[in-house]
Parts: C-alpha cells; structure tokens; sequence
C-alpha cells in the first residue's frame, strides 16, 4: 500500500503555530497575574516548567485596596504569649516528594491562641471550658459583619474613661481597637512584650454594660492589658456573648466602617484557635 503524505496549507500551519503561541502566552499571563512577583525580588520569566516557575506573591491588600488581610501570617520568629523565644519551628515535612513520596504532606504543632486567634470562653473559666464552650460554639454571625475600627489614645490602656471617650454609637456590634502596640510593631518583634496596650478591668466592663459591642478585636495577643489579665478577660467572657479577635494587624489600614470576616477552624473541645479575618471597605 502505498504511503500518503498529509500536506497542510502554509496559512493553515501559520494560524495553528499561532493560535498554540497565543494560548501559550494567556496562561502564562493568568499564572503570572494570580502569582505576581514580590516587591524587591526579581521576576523569575514566563516559563511553568519545573525548572522555572513564577514567584508567588504575598499579599496583604486586595482588589485595589478594597480588601484587607488583617491576619498575621503564622512564622517561627512571631510572638508567643509569655515567651522570649518566639513560636519556634511549627511545621513540617514528614513527606516529600523529594524523598520519594506521592505528595508533600506537612505537619503542624503550635498553642491554639497563635498569631491572630479567636477565644472561647472556656479559656479562662473552667466550668465553661467542661461543659463544652469551646471555639466550635462561637456565633459566626457576631464573628461576620459591619465593624467598626478605631484609633485609640496611644498614652494608656483601655479604660473606661476611654471607653467613654470614644464615643461609640449605640447599635454598633464590632469594633477593633487599634492601639500603641501597631506603632510599637509588637506582633512583628519575636520576644513577647508583657507592655503592650490592653483592656484593664474597667474598661471592659464599660463596654459590657455600655455598648453593643460583641466582637472585639485587638492588635496585640490579649485583648486583657497584663497588669489585668483575668479580671479583664473575666468581665468580656464571663456572660459568653462577647468574642475576643486578638493579634490583629492593623498596620496601613485607614480607620473607619467596615465589613469584617473572620472564620476560625471547627477545633472540638480547643478554648482557642487560629482565624483568619479580613476586611471589605
């Protein structure tokens, strides 16, 4: 049988080789607009090989300044509560694909009250914590709504002589409270800072009885000053409607009203966890 040779038209081949090229050129468009290069690096080319792939980006502000990341990434060399030393090491690679796994399969161990975190009220009330209010019991609706974000004085703790003077409206529900410790840059430094700005007992129980507010957030990992720990948490935890957000960056976020997200993991029986939150002007 004699053999046939398929002869395509010149301008047929030109179109395919051109159509494959453009193809070529919006995916590596789309990869490099959804990993953009980080600023002061120096862009790694167009190439999704596996010899060269686009650096990813870390961002902390969205859609043209619409969307805030008011959550600390989670590093070794962040603050620990009580701690000189930092987080330390909290992950791992037990499974590589370098050591001849199917997939790369990390493990992670850290404090549940990490980096920006949620409390329960079984964390500083112990009959709480038995019965079973855990972070899985917390009202998702008080965690997601408007809120509210403010500048504190920067020369003193949250009392109630601040409190009042804040002027908060009746009818609002959240407010962050962003206070010296964003200045200060406290969440950034690896020794726990037992001077950071907090809520002393009063204050807190102005807010308690004085406003709305039933979601509290603050820049710092306790939204108690040290000098009133748990006489501070006591008063926000002790009739479970209030939720404190604490270890919130709020650094280069302008004040003013917000929509604020925040979803923690469903951890049962934890007084504490991890959240990630977000604000939408």
């Amino acid at each position: 049988m004699a053999k046939t040779t398929l002869k395509l038209p010149f301008s047929l081949l030109f179109f395919t080789s051109l159509t494959l090229t453009l193809a070529t050129l919006t995916l590596t468009a789309a990869e490099t607009a959804a990993y953009p290069t980080i600023p002061g690096t120096t862009p790694t080319g167009c190439s999704l090989s596996e010899q060269e792939v686009p650096t990813p980006v870390r961002r902390e502000v969205y859609e043209n300044g619409e969307i805030y990341d008011i959550t600390h990434r989670i590093t070794s060399d962040m603050p620990s509560f009580g701690s000189k030393e930092g987080l330390g090491q909290y992950l791992w690679l037990p499974k590589s694909i370098k050591n001849g796994s199917l997939a790369n399969n990390s493990e992670m161990k850290l404090p549940s009250h990490t980096g920006t975190h949620v409390d329960a009220p079984g964390h500083v009330f112990d009959h709480y914590f038995d019965a079973g209010y855990d972070v899985d019991t917390l009202d998702l609706g008080v965690l997601n709504g408007p809120a509210l974000l403010v500048d504190v004085p920067r020369d003193k703790n949250i009392t109630a002589e601040v409190m009042e003077s804040l002027n908060i409206p009746r009818g609002v529900r959240r407010v962050i409270f962003r206070t010296l410790n964003t200045d200060r840059k406290l969440m950034f430094k690896r020794e726990f800072d037992s001077s950071y700005v907090g809520f002393m007992k009063d204050g807190a129980r102005w807010l308690v009885q004085n406003t709305d507010i039933k979601l509290v957030g603050i820049d710092y990992l306790s939204a108690a000053a040290h000098d009133d720990l748990l006489p501070s948490h006591y008063e926000f935890l002790e009739g479970r409607e209030v939720i404190l957000v604490e270890g919130l960056k709020l650094d280069g976020v302008p004040a003013g009203l917000y929509t604020i997200h925040c979803l923690h993991l469903r951890l049962l029986g934890a007084e504490g966890s991890p959240i990630r939150c977000i604000l939408i002007k």
